[in-house]
């Protein structure tokens, strides 16, 4: 179903001639007598905990899609395909930014390759919003159910940071990908504003850059990284770890009947949003981790996301989601859960934990390494395509590890390398 907006003309207020002053005949006149008067109200997606209603205003969605337009650089009428959910933060906002460009709407029953390529090519699509599961729905398309992509398509990837290895192939198919970051609390937040000096790096380099969340769009006011503890920035060296702190008018109203939960949200004015991350020396924003999805092994911070990007380097790997899982030593320690690609005879039993471990111990410290590897045919996930891993976590408590105990000398070489022996646990938020 395609759906243009020169033929049906709409806007945060109501219609997009309103903001004219003009009326077009069908249209439903509505003025806005305060700019933070509610607009929508949508809910979070329930990975980390209950989901809860996120009040919008309508100064925030106008300044958040304009903010999406400059920094994806949507030309005139666009041709933007529905991979991703109209309900999730409003289709990023997206719902009102392609009106506001006089865009063509495809919308999608089903998100299934067939579908996807059939009408990137039939309807000559532009543009397109997905999480980075959406990029597997892609590459394992079957020959059958590929088009050929005659003009790059623009895909603004969020939800999930992207592993560098899925970007990689994303490029020879046709689509061109930039990296955003957002919450539904916030909206698209950061984008990974690309730089004409890093086109002359190796492709793998690329797409690391790539998946960094980027810097903020002219829309948010500030983004930074603290440790909420003292409320002070970390220094931008790319490597020490803090909360990602956001602050500006397209940040919620607030949690929908719930002071206590909006009250816990912020902090000194500062949208704490639970992702902990860093600054590199150029400015841009690197995600590690979800607060509740550091694993904490024998004081040692283990970023699962960059375990993930590992796993996703192995090519029969499918999906990928790390998790902690109790240690008897070092209090956690990582476990992998995996779907693993068919091979030519149309299995996947032939790859066993033993040859992922291996596979990471070449590109890994030791410690990082999952102690434990499980495969499912697919991993759990919410409407929007995010893992669910809390489901992961439930799965992962009843575990044994699958390495052996280290003995008090092995410990003791471990601990040297930086691996400390004594189990400490402590709020991954204050790092």
């Amino acid at each position: 179903m395609t759906l243009s907006h020169r033929q049906v003309p709409f806007s945060a207020n109501g219609s997009m001639n309103s903001l004219s002053g003009r009326e077009i005949q069908g249209s439903i006149p509505y003025e806005v007598h305060d700019e933070w008067d509610p607009i929508a109200l949508n809910y979070t997606s329930g990975t980390t905990s209950e989901p809860k209603g996120v009040v919008y205003s309508h100064r925030g969605v106008f300044l958040g899609s304009l903010g999406i337009i400059i920094g994806w650089e949507i030309e005139n009428e666009p041709v933007y395909l529905w991979s991703l959910p109209m309900f999730h933060c409003n289709g990023w906002t997206l719902a009102w930014g392609i009106a506001a460009r006089g865009g063509t709407n495809v919308c999608l029953r089903n998100t299934t390759a067939k579908d996807m390529y059939r009408n990137i090519a039939q309807h000559k699509v532009t543009h397109m919003c997905c999480a980075p599961i959406v990029f597997n729905i892609l590459l394992e398309a079957k020959p059958e159910e590929r088009r050929e992509i005659s003009s790059p398509v623009q895909v603004l990837v969020g939800g999930a940071p992207p592993p560098a290895p899925l970007l990689e192939k994303m490029k020879p198919l046709g689509f061109h990908v930039t990296h955003s970051y957002g919450l539904t609390e916030v909206g698209p937040a950061l984008v990974c504003e690309w730089q004409a000096k890093w086109n002359d790096l190796p492709s793998q380099d690329q797409s690391k850059i790539m998946a960094r969340q980027g810097i903020n769009t002219v829309a948010l006011a500030h983004m930074d990284v603290k440790d909420l503890s003292t409320m002070i920035s970390v220094p931008w060296d790319g490597k020490t770890m803090g909360e990602i702190v956001l602050r500006g008018s397209t940040v919620m109203k607030g949690y929908f009947k719930d002071p206590v939960a909006t009250a816990k949200a912020f902090k000194n004015g500062w949208f704490a949003t639970g992702d902990i991350g860093v600054i590199h020396p150029d400015g841009y924003l690197e995600i590690k981790d979800r607060s509740k999805d550091v694993i904490i092994s024998g004081g040692e911070n283990i970023s699962s996301v960059e375990l993930e990007s590992v796993l996703y380097s192995h090519p029969r790997v499918l999906e990928a989601a790390v998790v902690a899982m109790p240690h008897p030593v070092w209090g956690e320690s990582p476990c992998a859960f995996l779907a693993i690609k068919k091979n030519s005879e149309g299995k996947s039993d032939d790859v066993n934990e033993a040859d992922i471990i291996a596979y990471c111990r070449k590109k890994l410290p030791h410690y990082m390494v999952p102690k434990k590897v499980e495969f499912l045919s697919e991993l759990p996930k919410t409407s929007t395509g995010k893992v669910q891993k809390f489901q992961l976590r439930d799965l992962a408590r009843n575990l044994v590890v699958s390495d052996s105990f280290p003995s008090k000398k092995n410990a003791k070489m471990e601990t040297q390398s930086g691996h400390h022996a004594q189990p400490v646990r402590v709020p991954s938020s204050r790092l």
